[in-house]
């Protein structure tokens, strides 16, 4: 019975021991901890709200129809002007068609505005010579009355020759004033025509644009790439109908490059200036530090940019912790850049000292 007591007791003490040791390791591990900790806090301003940003547009169409055709797959790469999708284009180009047809059918009818003005012209020349020879006409039976009243007067003409002579005097008037008459109706034609002409001229400049506006729809039809980059989620099939306006795909700009969006309590951001190192911890690379700077702070908190920011006023007031975002460029290597992908979570890290 000795023996085993002096076994268990043994067995004990070794127990207690070992408990003791680890129980010794976890604190001297926590006290190191909390030391690291209180140190770098004491050092760094640190967030984990964070992540990556990219420019993510959406593509849109500016005309209504069917797709007909789709020329790229999801998450692929696509550069400037590739051709991402087609729309149905046959109400377009008839309605293209039918606009230059009209404005064809408007130069046309210059033409013969054109024509009628030169034709009136000429005719008008031809009743200028007319009215010459009938001034002349007049002329020579105003004389010929003239002679023909004297002689009557002195009775050495009959009533009758001097009525025959005033008959043929009064027929020269009424010639004479119809030519005038006729060359002034040419006139007033000429330009009424030319009246005619100017507001064609800016019947064509409306069908110009018309047309102009067709051959746009005809372009918005085939809709391209704006810039470099990479497709997102597709959401459209061929035989589709699409309104216009309506978003079809969306395009991460790789052109623009990517950043960081670290949303900083208001109580860290006071030391914080444009051009300030950071240090930031992807998690989806664990261990990886990426290097950046400040860029920008922004001019207001978060909240303020919402769609409905709050109103303290309006009722109970509860005090909460406003966030401040702050751009950070990323300035590591282009290739290590782009293993990131927009809406990655960071942690970022900015020292106290450089503040």
């Amino acid at each position: 019975m000795t023996g085993k007591r002096n076994k268990y007791r043994k067995t004990d003490r070794l127990i207690t021991a070992i408990t003791g040791w680890i129980a010794g390791i976890i604190l001297v591990a926590l006290a190191v901890w909390g030391i690291s900790t209180l140190f770098e806090l004491r050092r760094y301003e640190e967030t984990n709200d964070a992540q990556v940003e990219e420019y993510i547009n959406p593509i849109t169409s500016r005309v209504t129809g069917y797709v007909s055709r789709i020329n790229y797959e999801e998450n692929q790469d696509v550069k400037k002007g590739d051709t991402l999708l087609v729309i149905d284009d046959s109400e377009y180009v008839l309605q293209e068609q039918e606009a230059s047809a009209a404005l064809t059918n408007a130069r046309a009818q210059i033409q013969v505005l054109e024509s009628n003005v030169t034709t009136t012209t000429k005719t008008a020349e031809g009743t200028q010579a007319q009215i010459a020879a009938a001034k002349a006409k007049l002329w020579k039976q105003q004389q010929e009355y003239d002679r023909y009243k004297n002689l009557y007067d002195a009775e050495s003409a009959t009533k009758q020759q001097l009525e025959n002579v005033q008959t043929a005097l009064d027929v020269a008037k009424a010639d004479y004033a119809s030519i005038v008459n006729n060359y002034d109706a040419a006139v007033s034609k000429i330009n009424d025509t030319r009246s005619q002409k100017a507001a064609l001229m800016a019947e064509i400049q409306r069908r110009e644009a018309l047309l102009g506006r067709n051959q746009l729809n005809v372009s918005y039809t085939v809709i391209r790439a704006p810039y470099d980059g990479k497709m997102g989620r597709r959401t459209i099939q061929e035989g589709q109908l699409i309104q216009a306006g309506q978003t079809m795909a969306f395009i991460v700009n790789q052109a623009t490059g990517k950043w960081i969006i670290a949303n900083f309590k208001e109580t860290q951001v006071s030391k914080m200036h444009i051009g300030q190192p950071a240090d930031i911890e992807i998690d989806a690379f664990p261990g990886k530090t990426f290097n950046g700077t400040i860029e920008s702070l922004s001019p207001a908190t978060g909240a303020r940019f919402s769609l409905l920011p709050p109103d303290n006023s309006s009722g109970n007031f509860v005090k909460i912790v406003q966030r401040i975002p702050v751009r950070i460029k990323l300035i590591n290597a282009p290739g290590e850049i782009s293993l990131l992908r927009a809406g990655m979570n960071a942690t970022v890290s900015i020292s106290k000292r450089n503040g």
